[in-house]
């Protein structure tokens, strides 16, 4: 980390004559998808006040810009409908050529250690390297590394998806990209942008975190490790700024558990990061997340915590959450081995909500309202369409309370598509909640076999 922080500080200030040359970021080059349908951005860095021109061969139309005092110069292509191979030919003083390109839809790929958690690390993944010739889908692997500035150039290669390069790359992500490759037979571009133990504040520009006081404080409780950045803002400069702004289809996101030391911000948080690479990447894009997964944390539970706060982060517009509880087979490991299902179902939510499939039902039940019948409550949800369904003889994982506040095991009934929770114990109930310990992995789903998120109904203080 250090050693990274230190090159890229050297490189950020190389100077301008040095960097002369015809350039572009790492971002650009064989291999690569550009976003379909679109003015796609295309930048680098040339002589000062000298003219580029760029030929894109699927419409053969030259586009000319100059280069500032600084050498900076950018560009739009108008891309077509999704297709390949076609080449880029930039020229200036000098040419470059990128080769093998394809339209499609490009997708970044992002977060802690379950994201970055590759083909051969997962369980299921390990069975599906040998066939993974996909031509179809391609690969940009951004390397690990910090920056106290904001960084341009940017590191990494664009690969064609063969049992080599896929091996060492994030499998949710290749399960993501494949399932779209496959569904809307186009061409996926796939970033994995991840670093394990990273929390959220990382990947946020560091002005939107140190404007609120309530995230500053937040940030302070983070660990301090030399092997995993905590400061706001140092990943983004170095691992998604070279990336912007770069035209994509979306993000995927897998991360929350380096946030557990105070989860009651991370909705807030996650909404700064969501705006601000909406901002950076002048694209209101869709924004799918993973809730994560069943663990033994401890006593408190701060890993419900911040499944609570990813529930109550989908009121922000265009975003997505799929919720995993059922493919944990061990809660003292924080990494579910299994990540085909993960990528499959972000990929399924994708597929209904972004590009408009109409028979896939992608989106788990959640809590909606409740009432209080007598000496039971009864739940109500959003997000189940033909019922509810128990994988067992009784439902798991309810509790109940009334105003003494002490919750104690419930008995639960689906009723239609509600459940009716009642206890002998709770003479006058007031609050339910589902799923609560932070190993809890319940066993109500929606019909079409999607996980019921865990919630409360109460809003009763939970942490000391």
């Amino acid at each position: 980390m250090i050693h990274a922080r230190l090159l890229i500080a050297v490189l950020f200030v190389i100077p301008i004559a040095v960097q002369a040359q015809l350039r572009l970021p790492a971002l650009f080059g064989d291999n690569m998808v550009f976003q379909r349908n679109t003015q796609a951005p295309i930048w680098g860095w040339a002589y000062p006040g000298a003219e580029v021109s760029i030929l894109a061969s699927w419409n053969n139309e030259e586009v000319k810009v100059k280069a500032s005092s600084m050498g900076r110069w950018s560009a739009t292509l108008r891309t077509p409908d999704a297709g390949g191979p076609h080449t880029v030919t930039v020229k200036s003083f000098s040419e470059l050529t990128l080769n093998n390109v394809m339209i499609g839809e490009v997708w970044i790929c992002s977060g802690q250690s379950n994201m970055e958690w590759s083909m051969t690390a997962s369980a299921d993944g390990r069975e599906d390297i040998a066939s993974a010739n996909v031509p179809g889908v391609r690969l940009f692997h951004v390397p690990k590394a910090g920056a106290d500035y904001p960084q341009t150039m940017g590191e990494g290669t664009w690969k064609v998806t063969t049992p080599e390069s896929v091996a060492g790359f994030s499998a949710v992500g290749y399960y993501f990209g494949r399932r779209l490759h496959e569904e809307l037979d186009v061409p996926i571009g796939l970033i994995n942008v991840s670093w394990g133990g990273t929390p959220a504040e990382v990947w946020i520009p560091e002005s939107r975190v140190t404007k609120n006081s309530r995230l500053v404080e937040a940030n302070a409780k983070q660990r301090s490790d030399p092997r995993w950045p905590s400061q706001p803002g140092v990943v983004y400069n170095a691992m998604i700024n070279p990336l912007v702004p770069v035209a994509i289809a979306g993000a995927i996101w897998y991360q929350g558990e380096g946030n557990t030391a105070a989860p009651l911000v991370y909705k807030d948080l996650m909404q700064e990061l969501i705006e601000g690479w909406r901002e950076a990447f002048r694209k209101d894009f869709p924004f799918y997340y993973v809730q994560i997964a069943p663990f033994t944390y401890g006593d408190l539970e701060v890993g419900t915590l911040i499944r609570e706060q990813q529930t109550k982060l989908l009121d922000v517009p265009k975003t997505g959450m799929v919720v995993i509880s059922d493919h944990v087979d061990n809660v003292k490991d924080i990494h579910p081995r299994y990540k085909k299902p993960v990528g499959e179902r972000l990929a399924n939510l994708a597929l209904s909500d972004t590009y408009g499939k109409t028979d896939l039902i992608a989106k788990s039940p959640v809590y909606k309202r409740m009432a209080v019948e007598k000496n039971r409550i009864r739940i109500w949800f959003d997000n189940v369409p033909t019922g509810l369904v128990s994988r067992g003889k009784e439902l798991t994982e309810f509790q109940i309370a009334g105003e003494d506040k002490k919750f104690v095991p419930a008995r639960a009934r689906i009723d239609g598509n509600t459940v009716v929770v009642s206890s002998k114990l709770v003479k006058n109930p007031v609050a339910v909640r589902f799923g609560w310990p932070n190993h809890s992995i319940p066993n109500l789903f929606s019909a079409e076999g999607l996980p019921v998120s865990c919630f409360r109904t109460d809003q009763w203080d939970v942490l000391p």
